[in-house]
């Protein structure tokens, strides 16, 4: 089994016993996704917040681009191990780059200190041992959303804002690598690995 960045934050959550390794969160993930696997189903989510992160992205990438004064272009190499995997939307010389795009800007992180997300930071610190770089960033950015995904009654000056400076419309959340960190992910990874095979093990043997 090899388990996606984006699944990072469920993994790496704390056990409320001592002496266990996984979460009972991490374990009913990994439970769920034993489950896809071997029914042949998928339960991911599809609505239009996802529509717009995947849809828009080339768009938060060039406003990225206007606030740095930067030719960021989107990455299209995945890196797998035997563990992990993921496919970082930016990579420079030393560092990732996960673009998130906001839905709305109420949802859109003002600051940094607002920014800060677990699960987005073991993303990143996963990209950050899959391409071996040092830094790593989240950026949110707030671009107007397209038509498509709206009603008519969504109101639009939360979604309409190419009138609002590009710089207030742009959060990053930096982050370092950590060689203590990432034993402990490669151990939790592990371990989630062998949870997995038993319980596939269990329901092959109904």
């Amino acid at each position: 089994m090899i388990f996606r960045c984006s699944s990072l934050g469920k993994i790496m959550t704390n056990p409320r016993t001592k002496g266990e390794v996984l979460s009972e969160t991490a374990k009913t993930y990994i439970r769920q996704i034993a489950k896809e696997d071997f029914y042949g189903y998928n339960s991911e989510l599809n609505n239009k917040y996802l529509s717009k992160g995947t849809n828009q992205e080339l768009e938060s990438i060039e406003l990225l681009n206007a606030v740095r004064f930067e030719e960021y272009t989107k990455n299209t190499e995945r890196i797998t191990t035997n563990l992990l995997t993921g496919e970082c939307d930016i990579i420079t010389e030393d560092t990732i780059v996960d673009i998130k795009t906001s839905w709305s800007l109420e949802t859109f992180p003002a600051t940094a200190s607002e920014a800060h997300d677990k699960d987005y930071e073991w993303q990143v610190r996963g990209y950050m041992m899959l391409y071996d770089r040092p830094k790593a960033e989240v950026v949110f950015c707030m671009v107007s959303t397209d038509k498509d995904l709206l009603t008519a009654w969504d109101n639009l000056s939360i979604h309409e804002v190419d009138h609002i400076e590009p710089r207030f419309r742009v959060t990053a959340v930096c982050y370092e690598r950590d060689e203590d960190i990432e034993a402990g992910m490669i151990e939790k990874l592990e371990a989630a690995r062998e949870y997995y095979v038993s319980y596939v093990n269990e329901l092959n043997e109904k």
